[in-house]
C-alpha cells in the first residue's frame, strides 16, 4: 500500500481557482480533497475550547473551595504538598496538555474542533501525531501575542493555507471534514454504482447493495483487515468520491490498481470474486465495521 515515504513525499497544492482548497494526490492517482478551515471557525473552536477550560477550572475552584476548613486542617503537611501538586499538575495539563493530547488522540480534534467540523492534520494528509501536535501548540503563545491570537491571526493572512505559526513549524493544517469521512453507505450517500439500475426503486437498490456489500465484507479475515489504517481507508473513499466522474476504463483501472495494493497489505491473495470495485466496498464496509473510521 502507500508507505510514509511515498505519502509524505507529497506535497500539497492548491486546487485550481480555489485558495481555500488543498488537493494531495497519492501514488494510486487518487486525489484528496480538503477544504481548508478559514479564520471564522478556528475562532469559533478556540472559543468553544476556552469555555470547555474555563467552565473545568471552575468546577476545581468549587471543589476545592467546598472541602472543609477543619479536614484540611487536619491532612498530614505531606498530604498537603500532594494535594497542592495534584492541583498544579491539572493546570498544567488543563493549558499545556489540553491542545496536544486531545489533536494527538482524538483524530486531531479538541471538543471545539469536533463541534464545528475541523481538524488538524499534516501537510502530506496523513493524521497528526503527538510530536507535531506538541510543536504546533507549544508555539500557542507566540501566536497568541501580544494578544487574542493577533500574531497568529496575522500569520495565517500572510499564507494561503491559513496556517499559524504554530503551523508552519510543526508542518500541519487544520482543515474542514470532508464527504471522504462520511460513512460510505449511509442512506445518503453516493457510490459508483448509483443510477446504473434507474428501473429498480432507490429504497430496494440501497438495500440489496448493502446486504451485498456486507456478505462480501463477512468473507474478509479479521486479521487482514486489522493490517489496513486510517490512511487505507482514506484513499479507499477519495476513489468513491471520484469515481462516477471517470470512463469505465480508468475507473476499472483504478480498482484493480488499488485493490491489489489492499490485498498486498492484508497479505491476502487478490480474489477472483467479487469484482475489485466490489472488494474495495467490502474492504470499507469491514474497516467501518471495526471501528477504523
Amino acid at each position: 500500500m502507500i508507505s510514509d515515504a511515498q505519502l509524505d513525499s507529497r506535497q500539497p497544492r492548491d486546487t485550481e481557482g480555489f485558495s481555500d482548497q488543498l488537493s494531495i494526490e497519492t501514488p494510486e492517482l487518487v486525489s484528496l480533497n480538503f477544504s481548508i478551515a478559514g479564520i471564522g471557525s478556528r475562532f469559533l473552536a478556540i472559543f468553544t475550547d476556552t469555555v470547555v477550560q474555563t467552565v473545568c477550572v471552575i468546577t476545581v475552584m468549587l471543589l476545592a473551595a467546598a472541602l472543609p476548613t477543619n479536614s484540611l486542617a487536619q491532612v498530614s503537611a505531606t498530604a498537603g504538598k500532594w494535594f497542592v501538586a495534584a492541583i498544579f499538575l491539572f493546570f498544567f495539563l488543563l493549558y499545556w496538555g489540553y491542545f496536544s493530547l486531545f489533536e494527538a488522540f482524538w483524530n486531531g480534534q479538541t471538543p471545539g474542533k469536533a463541534l464545528f467540523k475541523i481538524r488538524v492534520i499534516k501537510d502530506s494528509g496523513r493524521q497528526v501525531t503527538l510530536f507535531e501536535t506538541l510543536a504546533r501548540n507549544l508555539l500557542r503563545p507566540i501566536d497568541y501575542l501580544p494578544g487574542f491570537y493577533l500574531a497568529g491571526v496575522i500569520t495565517m493572512l500572510c499564507n494561503k493555507q491559513q496556517k499559524r505559526i504554530g503551523d508552519l513549524v510543526a508542518g500541519t493544517i487544520v482543515v474542514h471534514e470532508t464527504v471522504e469521512h462520511q460513512p460510505l453507505l449511509s442512506h445518503n450517500s453516493r457510490t459508483f454504482t448509483a443510477g446504473l439500475t434507474p428501473t429498480i426503486p432507490e429504497s430496494v437498490s440501497q438495500a440489496s447493495q448493502q446486504i451485498a456489500v456486507a456478505q462480501n465484507a463477512s468473507l474478509l479475515p479479521a486479521d487482514a483487515i486489522a493490517r489496513l489504517n486510517h490512511d487505507d481507508l482514506n484513499v479507499l473513499d477519495a476513489f468513491f468520491s471520484r469515481a462516477l466522474d471517470l470512463d469505465l476504463g480508468k475507473r476499472a483501472e483504478m480498482a484493480s490498481r488499488i485493490a491489489a495494493r489492499m490485498c498486498a497489505k492484508m497479505q491476502i491473495p487478490v480474489p477472483d470474486s467479487p469484482t475489485p470495485e466490489r472488494l474495495l466496498e467490502a474492504i470499507a464496509h469491514a474497516m467501518r465495521a471495526q471501528g477504523r473510521h
